[in-house]
């Protein structure tokens, strides 16, 4: 299983797959032309609430990944069709945040990672 996870500000590359964004807000500054993407899951997106009070602060990075992931739990509908684009191949998580280590991105994708195991 291939998840990548990539700034949508980034030139798509060859490499991507298939390309989705997960951010619940659409990216400033980017058309939907240079996104290239198959899909946009802001359903995925962790909670406006959650995200708030992330604030992309590393030292809540921990505390937002445990909570972000009680919020996914909570969709079995909006994760399954991740789950599957996985099984077509290299899937490319787009999100807009400059930290491109403590970002929902990120967290979904080790989610999905823990979900796929589980049921392999």
């Amino acid at each position: 299983m291939q998840i990548w996870t990539r700034r949508i500000y980034d030139p798509p590359g060859e490499q991507d797959g298939n390309r989705i964004l997960v951010d619940r807000v659409w990216p400033r500054g980017v058309s939907k032309d240079q996104a290239q993407l198959q899909a946009w899951h802001r359903e995925a997106a962790p909670s406006t609430r959650l995200r708030k009070w992330f604030a992309h602060d590393p030292a809540r990075w921990d505390d937002f990944r445990q909570r972000y992931f009680i919020e996914l739990d909570a969709k079995p509908d909006v994760v399954a069709p991740l789950i599957a684009a996985t099984r077509q191949g290299r899937l490319t998580l787009l999100f807009g945040a400059r930290d491109t280590q403590h970002n929902n991105a990120v967290a979904l994708r080790e989610y999905l990672l823990l979900m796929a195991n589980r049921t392999a």
